[in-house]
């Protein structure tokens, strides 16, 4: 669904329409005209493509209606198919006998609209909605092209990052990136607030270059799913904040391209309004294969945060004048452009961080501040910006190896786990051997669990780790290092994710319990439904693909209903209203569960350690899993060899 644009708006292309009551849909009178024939009313297109919406086949139009509006205060027409169906709907709205809505519809509800908001002609608005999604596009030029978002989802956000990469178009990435006037406005201030302001300038800057180099999103890749943990807060108050301020973290986006699939970590996604935005460019993974994650810029332990001189050291002068540099710095990268002066101030400014560190007078400050010298090196290697960065990095580790002490030991694993993700980075250049490097990161973070087996970077490392096997397809291997996580890190969130993973991979074959509440409050159990064979379908009305699947449920659902088929949705949305509203609006005849919490933090997604969407469960008559994540392509054939 990605909208590779007209170069045109809708009145400057009428060429394509050969008759002209068509034209008139277009731009033209609407009051006394003729309806248009259902063939030229069907030969309209949105100005955006890659909209998904009802096309008729052609042997079918000449059994299409038009019909005009049956509204007061609209004028127009609509054109349904032979069952009835809504298809299409030309409105003019304000009575200037004009038509300035265009509207287009899937299986009856309309997904997509252009919009003539100023009623001179032209397109000027694009909106999605329904099972089309939320984005809402402004053209203030009228060109056909995007120029800022209205209305977006971090999910949707995703979606066109990959389109933006598929077609190397960094105009399209720009209207996704937070300007800095809205990094300022959400709350953020400060160091913090340059320091990101910084960032989504030079992801711009670089974007174009950027997408040309990369091997991985090619023009025929399709976006197929977002995964992220819940989003978090940054409570106002906190240094950098005096705003609450909403993100995702290190979320990723999977994407298709023939029979070649793959995933780039998006990283930070921040709330704007009714946008959501990206701070910098994507990382990339190639085959498939998982990816690092990064420090991310709000909720790491230790945090990219620099500590404040209204600490230990508030009348520490050096330290003032320090952080003064610091803010100059930071002043100055947010205008740089240049790879070479980019790497100068990235260098300044890690010598004036690295100033900071001697000059803290309290073993928390010096932490804290060390802490900030990794994450301003990794960050800036790892965009780029500052390739001689990398050296420093490991000779900071090796420093940090000297010190044996136990307080040293947390700064140590941090510091060793940081390197190890932006050297894995690093090594990605285009003609880089990457079956090696991910040999080598693997091997890393094996070394690295070995050195520090409490650290909390271990937990992470652990599941990246069992991550891979499961790619590999080896499940022994990933329960075991689930199974360490969740034991040895219990009580942590890399736990909880770890004890659901390790419960999914073992459900084939047993009976399996499921306890929670429907969406409208009531009590549920899954063993209530003993007897008959069920298909448990986790969803959230961001999951494209999810609403694809409702569409064959549907289908089962009447083919195997002699058979006693169920199917359980359970909804994972981050609010009770927005699964609510989509089942009000779209025919989903069957059970639907909810619990708070979303993908990460839903008990009912955390009972059977679902991480990404979408996923069905077969489970047989006597509640036993025959699939723990079975595809909508292999559905029906799976029920039909579980039936026999």
């Amino acid at each position: 669904m990605n909208h590779s644009l007209s170069p045109q708006s809708r009145c400057l292309h009428p060429i394509t329409l050969s008759l002209g009551v068509l034209a008139t849909l277009m731009c033209g009178a609407v009051s006394h005209a003729a309806p248009p024939s259902a063939a030229a009313a069907l030969g309209l297109k949105p100005v955006q493509s890659g909209v998904e919406f009802d096309e008729v086949a052609d042997d079918q139009i000449a059994r299409c209606e038009v019909r005009d509006i049956e509204r007061k205060d609209w004028s127009g027409w609509e054109v349904l198919a032979a069952d009835g169906t809504m298809l299409r709907r030309f409105a003019d709205t304000n009575g200037d006998k004009r038509v300035d809505l265009w509207s287009y519809f899937q299986y009856g509800v309309e997904v997509y609209r252009d919009v003539d908001a100023n009623f001179n002609g032209k397109a000027d608005q694009y909106r999605w909605m329904a099972t089309g999604g939320t984005r809402w596009g402004l053209d203030s030029d009228e060109d056909g092209t995007i120029d800022e978002w209205k209305t977006i989802s971090a999910e949707e956000v995703t979606m066109e990052l990959i389109a933006a990469l598929a077609t190397e178009d960094a105009t399209r990435f720009a209207t996704l990136l937070a300007t800095p006037s809205e990094i300022k406005s959400v709350g953020i201030t400060g160091d913090m607030q340059a320091s990101l302001a910084r960032k989504a300038t030079r992801a711009a800057s670089k974007f174009k270059e950027f997408a040309k180099s990369q091997r991985v999103v090619d023009r025929n890749a399709k976006w197929l799913q977002f995964a992220a943990t819940s989003p978090g807060v940054m409570p106002a108050g906190e240094p950098g904040f005096d705003k609450d301020v909403t993100a995702y973290e290190n979320a990723v986006a999977m994407f298709e391209s023939g029979d070649r699939s793959g995933q780039l970590l998006v990283g930070t996604i921040l709330r704007t309004g009714e946008t959501w935005k990206l701070l910098d460019l994507p990382v990339l993974a190639e085959n498939g294969e998982p990816i690092a994650q990064s420090g991310g810029n709000f909720f790491t332990p230790g945090g990219s945060t620099a500590p404040t001189a209204n600490g230990s050291s508030a009348g520490d002068a050096k330290t003032q004048q320090l952080v003064s540099q610091l803010e100059a710095i930071d002043t100055r990268l947010v205008r740089a452009t240049e790879s070479k002066e980019l790497a100068l101030l990235n260098a300044k400014r890690a010598d004036i961080v690295a100033s900071l560190v001697d000059a803290a007078t309290s073993p928390e400050d010096r932490d804290t501040w060390t802490r900030q010298l990794v994450d301003t090196v990794s960050v800036a290697v790892q965009s780029g910006a500052y390739p001689e960065g990398l050296k420093r990095l490991q000779s900071l580790a090796r420093t940090l190896s000297n010190s044996n002490s136990p307080e040293s030991q947390a700064l140590r694993a941090y510091t060793e786990y940081q390197l190890i993700g932006t050297e894995y980075i690093a090594r990605q250049s285009p003609d880089a051997d990457f079956a090696k490097i991910q040999e080598w990161w693997l091997g890393e973070l094996t070394e690295f669990t070995e050195r520090y087996p409490r650290a909390p970077e271990t937990a992470s490392a652990k599941l990246q780790l069992a991550l891979s096997k499961e790619f590999e397809g080896d499940d022994k291997a990933a329960l075991k290092f689930y199974q360490e996580v969740s034991t040895d890190f219990r009580g942590t969130d890399a736990a909880e994710r770890a004890t659901g993973a390790a419960v999914r991979l073992q459900s084939v074959g047993r009976e399996v319990e499921l306890e929670g509440r429907t969406i409208q409050g009531k009590p549920f159990r899954l063993s209530q439904m003993r007897g008959r064979p069920i298909v448990l379908h986790y969803w959230a009305t961001w999951c494209e693909p999810c609403k694809q699947d409702m569409k064959r449920l549907r289908s089962l659902q009447a083919r195997y209903q002699r058979a006693g088929l169920q199917l359980i949705g359970v909804n994972i949305d981050n609010s009770r209203e927005q699964a609510v509203a989509f089942l009000k609006e779209n025919s989903v005849p069957w059970v639907q569960l909810y619990e708070d919490g979303g993908l990460e933090g839903s008990p009912l997604a955390k009972q059977f350690g679902v991480q990404t969407l979408p996923t069905m469960m077969l489970i047989d008559s006597k509640g036993r899993v025959v699939r723990h994540n079975v595809g909508e392509a292999e559905l029906d054939s799976e029920l039909a060899e579980m039936l026999k």
